[in-house]
C-alpha cells in the first residue's frame, strides 16, 4: 500500500512534467470578464465545474478507463478515449488534453520499470485521462484513491490559476482548496457508481469561457 501511495503522489504532483500549470480551462477569461474576482467567486466557479462538469463526466469516464486498462479491454479504452476527445468543446480544451496526454505517454516511456502497452501507442491521439488511468492501473492504485487524486490535482491547478490571475493570496488559495477538497469524497463515490447514460458534461459557461479565451488579448495561460 505504501508503494502505491508513493506512486499516486508522484502521479498527482504538480511536478509531473505534463504542463498542467500552463492551462486555466477558461478561468482566465472568467477573471478578465470579472465573473471571478475574489475568493468567493473563484470558489463558486471552480466548485460548480467540479460538481457539474468534471465530476459528472470526466471523473466517471476516467474511472471506467482505469477499469478497462485493468481488464485489458483495449476496445473499451479506445472508445472512451475517443469519447473524451469528442467531448472537448473548444480548440483550446482539445489541444490541452492532447498535449498533456502526449507528454504523459512520453514520460511513461522514459520511466524505469514501466512497460507501456502497444495499445496506448496505437491510439492516433491520446487524451490525458487515458494515460493517467493507465499509470494508475499499472501501479495498482485503488480506483477510489486514484480518482480522488485526479480530482484533487484538477482542483489544485484551478486554484493556482486563480491565485495568479485574480490574483488571490496564498492563504485564500488554501482556504479554497480546503473547501473544494471537502467535496471530493462524495463526488468520487458518485462517479464510481454513475452509469454512463447519466454522464453529463453540460457546462455552457466553461465552453463559452474557453472559446472566448482563444481571442483574449492578454493571456497568461494557454486555455
Amino acid at each position: 500500500m505504501s508503494l502505491a501511495l508513493a506512486r499516486l503522489l508522484q502521479l498527482a504532483s504538480p511536478a509531473l512534467p505534463v504542463g498542467a500549470y500552463t492551462y486555466s480551462q477558461g478561468l482566465e477569461w472568467a477573471v478578465e470578464s470579472r465573473l471571478v474576482h475574489d475568493q468567493a467567486t473563484a470558489g463558486e466557479w471552480i466548485g460548480g465545474l467540479l460538481e457539474e462538469g468534471i465530476g459528472r463526466f470526466e471523473a466517471p469516464l476516467t474511472a471506467c478507463l482505469q477499469r478497462a486498462w485493468i481488464a485489458a479491454d483495449l476496445g473499451e479504452v479506445t472508445r472512451l478515449n475517443d469519447e473524451f476527445l469528442a467531448s472537448r468543446e473548444s480548440s483550446e480544451l482539445r489541444a490541452e488534453t492532447l498535449q498533456m496526454g502526449y507528454s504523459l505517454r512520453r514520460l511513461l516511456h522514459d520511466l524505469d520499470d514501466f512497460t507501456v502497452p502497444a495499445a496506448l501507442d496505437a491510439l492516433p491521439e491520446t487524451a490525458f485521462p487515458t494515460g493517467w488511468a493507465l499509470a494508475a492501473a499499472a501501479w495498482q492504485i485503488p480506483l477510489a484513491d486514484s480518482l480522488t487524486a485526479y480530482l484533487w490535482s484538477w482542483c489544485e491547478n484551478q486554484v493556482l490559476a486563480a491565485v495568479k490571475a485574480v490574483p488571490l493570496g496564498q492563504t485564500a488559495g488554501q482556504r479554497a482548496l480546503l473547501q473544494l477538497g471537502g467535496r471530493i469524497p462524495a463526488i468520487v463515490q458518485r462517479a464510481l457508481l454513475l452509469p454512463e447514460a447519466a454522464w453529463s458534461n453540460f457546462a455552457p459557461g466553461l465552453a463559452l469561457a474557453s472559446s472566448l479565451h482563444e481571442t483574449q488579448y492578454s493571456r497568461l495561460f494557454r486555455s
